[in-house]
């Protein structure tokens, strides 16, 4: 069966329909799914009840992996996943929901804050695909902006002024707007990487803001002037006309390109069971050259 592809938001965002993602995929699937995401962003397929190797399986038809290591507080006896999948629940080792005070709960709030995936990494990641194997009974939406169309809609005046502006990404500072506190060894393993605040698509050639909660800063400007713009920019490129929100279904798969979007998870009640298990594709090469920040 071919992939067909509708849209479900006006200006990005496409929904799925013509494949088992339990089964191998044909290369012109593949390239239908690669072409949606140049154009969509964001793709969703629904009716998915895969499991960890199918979801491990179906990635590895876009690029490499990434693994999910240093990027989250979760010590190696408390993971509950292969090391290539992000455990992107509320639940501990014993399959429960973790307690209010527990830090893998703590630092995992920071994914409420808009942002994109491994910002934080020298390579940032390109795409993330995300598996809802039990979804919140209320709450728990996740929303996506588009930051090409968020670019387009800038005036030139801001235009010229990001063009060629690089930022410092970090866990740090995101965790550090809702008052988490590392370990040192936490600190070492967040050092900032540099990532350039417009970046091109490469086969599209539009233009996107790359914007995130993880950004603190921009390289040669004062600090609160820094972040001052990356608020307004924010601010600009999350409103409503720019954002679609995802409403989960149960055995939901959603697919986006860190590269073009950025996201974030809304409130659910956390007594309540919400196992999301992401696998993420590696990106290939820096955003600007890594110097260390």
């Amino acid at each position: 069966m071919a992939v067909s592809i509708r849209q479900v938001h006006p200006v990005f965002a496409g929904e799925v329909s013509g494949v088992d993602l339990r089964q191998p995929l044909s290369r012109g699937n593949v390239a239908a799914i690669d072409a949606g995401m140049d154009r969509y962003a964001v793709l969703v397929f629904h009716e998915q009840n895969i499991i960890d190797e199918q979801q491990i399986a179906f990635t590895r038809n876009f690029g490499e992996i990434e693994n999910s290591a240093g990027g989250n507080v979760t010590k190696p006896h408390e993971k509950r996943l292969d090391p290539l999948m992000n455990d992107v629940s509320n639940l501990g080792h014993d399959n429960r929901p973790l307690p209010r005070d527990d830090r893998r709960r703590l630092f995992n709030l920071g994914n409420q804050l808009w942002h994109s995936d491994s910002s934080f990494r020298a390579i940032p990641a390109k795409y993330s695909l995300l598996s809802a194997r039990t979804v919140a009974k209320k709450g728990g939406n996740t929303e996506f902006a588009d930051m090409r169309a968020a670019y387009d809609s800038l005036d030139d005046e801001t235009k010229a002024l990001v063009e060629d502006l690089v930022c410092e990404h970090s866990l740090l500072y995101s965790r550090g707007l809702l008052g988490f506190e590392v370990t040192p060894e936490e600190r070492a393993m967040f050092r900032p990487v540099r990532q350039r605040l417009v970046r091109i698509h490469p086969v599209t050639g539009r233009k996107s803001l790359y914007l995130a909660s993880h950004a603190g800063t921009i390289v040669g400007w004062p600090m609160p002037e820094a972040r001052a713009l990356l608020r307004d920019l924010t601010e600009h490129a999350t409103q409503p006309q720019f954002v679609y929100a995802h409403k989960w279904r149960q055995y939901d798969l959603v697919m986006w390109d860190n590269r073009q979007v950025m996201h974030r998870v809304r409130r659910f009640d956390e007594s309540e069971i919400r196992d999301m298990r992401r696998t993420t594709v590696a990106g290939n090469a820096p955003t600007v050259e890594q110097v260390a920040a």
